[in-house]
This record gives structure tokens, sequence and C-alpha cells, in this order.
């Protein structure tokens, strides 16, 4: 039993590998630990990027704390303007919409990006956030892109 577990937590820990938006890897420490970094095309904003950092525990440090499938909530963004913005059919309203989202464990966690679109400042609003609230709080990070000056047509909404 007790190598099934060991098993199952292995091939858990290379599950969480490299994703298919991942440009680099910081080593962090002798455990394994490591900061990925993801960049992000928004699907719907031709022009913009973001880059996404998270923590990904290592095997070495999954044994010695006994959490196996789960990584940190935390994570950080920033996004640019990196070419030409063209704006598709985003959404308009206070929710915004979800650009992104990866599972950070084998059941609850995801962290998740959604773009808020502040039409008062014409600027699109990125934010990174757990699902799960971790101590009683969400664990966030926001970045934007001012369109200030951008020839950009907005889609209109009835």
């Amino acid at each position: 039993m007790k190598y099934l577990i060991l098993l199952a937590a292995f091939l858990t820990v290379a599950a969480c590998g490299k994703s298919e938006n991942e440009i680099g890897e910081i080593k962090n420490d002798f455990a394994g630990n490591e900061i990925k970094i993801d960049a992000l095309a928004d699907p719907k904003v031709a022009g913009v990027t973001c880059h996404l950092t998270h923590f990904d525990r290592g095997f070495w440090d999954r044994v010695a704390k006994g959490n196996w499938f789960e990584d940190p909530s935390n994570a950080s963004i920033a996004c640019r303007k990196t070419g030409p913005i063209a704006i598709g059919d985003i959404d308009l309203d206070k929710n915004g919409e979800e650009v992104f989202s990866q599972k950070m464990s084998l059941v609850f966690k995801t962290i998740a990006v959604r773009r808020v679109y502040d039409a008062q400042n014409t600027t699109l609003v990125y934010v990174v956030y757990s699902r799960r609230p971790i101590e009683g709080s969400a664990k966030m990070a926001v970045s934007t892109i001012s369109l200030y000056g951008e020839d950009t047509q907005l889609p209109v909404t009835e």
C-alpha cells in the first residue's frame, strides 16, 4: 500500500509538469521547488500577452511536507501590449470573463485569470486569483493595459 501511495504521488507530481504555455522555470531550492513562468495570449484581445508566475512544489518538498496533491495558490501576473491591439467580442460587464485557468491540485484548487474592462479609464484589467480561499482570503494579483491613444473599437453590446 505504501508503494502505491508513493507511485500515485510521483505520477501526480509528474502530471503537474510543464504546461503548454510555459516559457521558463527558475529552480528555487535543493528540494526541487520551481517558479514556473507562462506566457498567455488573450484569445479575444490580439496584441496583449500576460506573463503569469506560479510556484511548483518539487518531489522532495512533497515527501517532506506530506501534502502530495497541491501547490501553493501564490501567483503573480504582468500584462503588456506586445503588438497592435485588436479587441474582439469581449464581455463588458463588471464580472468580465475568464481568459485562462489551470488546476493547481487534484481536487479543488485552480488559479484563474479574468479580464475586466474599465470603461471610465479605457483600460483592460487582468486579475490572477485562486479559486480556493486560503486562510480566509483568496490570493490575487492585478495588471492593467491602458487603451488610451489606441485605435480600438469595442464591440457594441445590447
